[in-house]
């Protein structure tokens, strides 16, 4: 009797906190998000600097983050994170294989970091130029404004915010990550 109280009260604590961290992220309860977006992967692929995100627990305190995507002879990208825990400190890297969602115009992606922990990736917008791009998740979980150059004006930052915002994003969650040596997160 005393077990089944115990592992009764685990689960209730586990529930009541699984409950209050949906019920903090008022993104995740508006309806599944979806692109129009057309992406030339051909383009698209390279090195992204990763502006500002909504950072999940692994993202968090990391600087000069990026992500670099390689096209496969499979059809797959090679999606590596790669990042710093300081300035001073050496480049680190996560290593993802991602899938491209059949019939979404190359905007959704399956990414399998490790080959085991799977991430919904869903290009929102990009430049026509490739210059920036606008990355999301179908329940807005995460959102990332993406540059090629490690710093981009403020005028074009608060502009993406305002895209963001189209798509259901609240942009106060999203927080600037620090790419150059002086740069402060928000």
């Amino acid at each position: 009797m005393r077990m089944r109280n115990v592992l009764l009260i685990a689960f209730l604590a586990v529930f009541v906190c699984a409950v209050s961290a949906c019920a903090s992220d008022p993104d995740t309860r508006k309806p599944t998000l979806h692109s129009s977006a057309k992406v030339d992967l051909e383009r698209y692929k390279g090195r992204w600097y990763i502006i500002a995100n909504i950072p999940y627990f692994a993202e968090n305190g990391k600087v000069m983050t990026r992500d670099e995507y390689a096209l496969r002879a499979d059809g797959k990208i090679d999606n590596d994170y790669v990042f710093r825990r300081s300035f001073d400190g050496s480049d680190q890297s996560w290593h993802g294989v991602a899938t491209v969602v059949p019939g979404t115009g190359n905007a959704q992606w399956s990414v399998k970091f490790w080959g085991v922990l799977k991430a919904d990736y869903l290009v929102l917008d990009v430049a026509p130029d490739y210059s920036w791009a606008l990355v999301g998740h179908p329940q807005r979980k995460y959102g990332y404004v993406f540059s090629r150059q490690p710093r981009i004006d403020d005028v074009l930052y608060q502009q993406l915010l305002g895209k963001l915002a189209g798509h259901g994003y609240t942009t106060s969650r999203l927080r600037k990550v620090p790419q150059l040596p002086g740069d402060k997160s928000l």
